[in-house]
């Protein structure tokens, strides 16, 4: 009767219980069903697969990155490439792509050489308007802009040193300079392009060495849609040999902030 009576007193079994009983068998550490024994039970861990695919999306971000680069690389070589390339294909000197210079830019055959008579001047100046014409048609022709045209100076010469002097004149703001450029040539050429502006040039000269002696000027012009002075020489120069120019030249004191200028000040009343 004693255990009878034990067995009667056990409390009976609820829905409650059992549900309970159920999340222990399914590892949700003996909490109910719902949103909290979703969170506690077991996450899935990443996969060897899901490792695999991570690297490999890694490899190709970087492949794509090292690929990048060395298309710019080669966009780079190929454009100095091109650069030297037109550098060297570009011929004697000739007309602008218009076809013309105008006549204040020009000056006449043999700037910086001892002048000769009117009929040297003459046949000089006849010569030199046959030979515009030729390069003019040639340049049609090629369809393409003289050196002295293009927005950026020739690469066929490269300045190995500079030797200026100037002599500035106070009084009326002029000065008159010299210099000297040490040239190394890449590319066999006829033409010297130099940046120059609002200058007169007094004489322009061209030598290899002493033992050598000069490089005959045929003649020289600016061109102010660029800002460049031009030599014409006789002959080409060579490669891989270094020429000395020599110009010199006289200007004023520009009072804006342009080249060679000038400022000033008022100290105690006086401008100085």
């Amino acid at each position: 009767m004693a255990l009878e009576e034990k067995r009667e007193k056990r409390p009976p079994v609820t829905p409650m219980m059992i549900e309970e009983e159920a999340a222990l068998r399914n590892g949700s550490r003996g909490l109910p069903p719902g949103p909290w024994a979703e969170a506690a039970g077991p996450r899935p861990r990443t996969t060897e697969r899901h490792i695999a695919v991570h690297k490999r999306l890694v490899l190709g971000f970087a492949v794509s990155i090292l690929a990048l680069l060395a298309v710019t690389m080669i966009a780079v070589l190929l454009s100095v490439r091109f650069e030297e390339c037109g550098a060297a294909a570009d011929g004697p000197p000739r007309a602008s792509g218009n076809g013309s210079l105008s006549g204040a830019a020009r000056q006449p055959p043999g700037a910086g050489q001892p002048p000769g008579g009117p009929e040297e001047e003459a046949r000089g100046g006849e010569a030199a308007e046959e030979e515009e014409e030729e390069e003019e048609e040639e340049w049609q022709r090629r369809r393409e802009l003289p050196p002295w045209a293009r927005p950026r100076l020739p690469r066929h010469l490269r300045p190995l040193h500079y030797n200026l002097m100037l002599t500035a004149f106070m009084e009326n703001f002029t000065f008159s300079g010299e210099v000297n450029v040490q040239l190394e040539v890449r590319n066999a050429s006829r033409y010297i392009v130099l940046h120059a502006h609002r200058m007169h040039i007094e004489a322009v000269r061209v030598a290899e060495d002493k033992l050598a002696g000069g490089v005959r000027v045929a003649r020289t012009f600016f061109y102010p849609q660029t800002q460049v002075f031009v030599v014409v020489l006789n002959r080409s120069l060579e490669v891989q040999r270094s020429y000395n120019l020599k110009i010199i030249y006289n200007a004023l004191i520009e009072n804006e902030l342009l080249g060679f200028f000038r400022s000033s000040y008022v100290l105690h009343g006086e401008r100085r």
